[in-house]
């Protein structure tokens, strides 16, 4: 097993115990190669819930730029929701996981296809 598969099948696991989604394993596996080298590296690999820095990043760089959204609060309440869902105690908020859950939530799968 690939150490991408690895991360993948991890992906997946905090998506079933922590965020109590079944996970589209095809659409995961999507998500995590669009994320490139980041997932491979420990600091990139994972999102900080509280800090506004990286969660303007995440809006920027993913809702905007990649997902092709237009700015405004229903982003910043999207990745709130997701940073809820994920559980805010939870410290290793893997990337690949928080951009799966808002790809899902704005419906937004045709990106990866």
């Amino acid at each position: 097993m690939s150490k991408r598969d690895e991360l993948i099948t991890k992906y997946a696991a905090d998506l079933k115990d922590k965020c109590g989604v079944n996970p589209d394993m095809d659409f995961l596996t999507k998500v995590t190669i669009g994320c490139g080298p980041s997932i491979y590296n420990k600091d990139a690999a994972t999102v900080s819930g509280s800090d506004e820095s990286e969660l303007l990043t995440v809006k920027n760089n993913f809702l905007i730029k990649k997902l092709g959204l237009n700015d405004g609060p229903e982003l910043d309440k999207a990745i709130d929701s997701v940073m809820e869902t994920y559980g805010r105690s939870n410290r290793n908020k893997y990337r690949a996981v928080v951009y799966y859950l808002l790809a899902k939530h704005f419906k937004k799968e045709s990106v990866y296809k």
